[in-house]
């Protein structure tokens, strides 16, 4: 559980994960994330550098992703 009272710490960060990409007629008609790849090298892209080894245990423990954005 989330203590509210604590300060909010925030990191973003990237790795690279391997994808499982579908062509059909010159066209993508799938793009699946193999998301069971364990986070290796990640790099700060914002926010707190010091939350980043915290960031990515949460990140690689098991719980559900909520959402995904493709692109920027």
């Amino acid at each position: 559980m989330v203590d509210s009272s604590a300060t909010a710490r925030r990191v973003v960060f990237q790795y690279l994960v391997p994808v499982h990409v579908e062509v059909e007629d010159g066209l993508v008609t799938c793009v699946t994330v193999i998301d069971e790849t364990p986070v290796r090298d990640p790099i700060v892209v914002e926010g707190d550098e010091s939350y980043l080894s915290a960031a990515v245990a949460a990140a690689d423990d098991g719980q559900d992703w909520p959402s995904w954005q493709f692109g920027y």
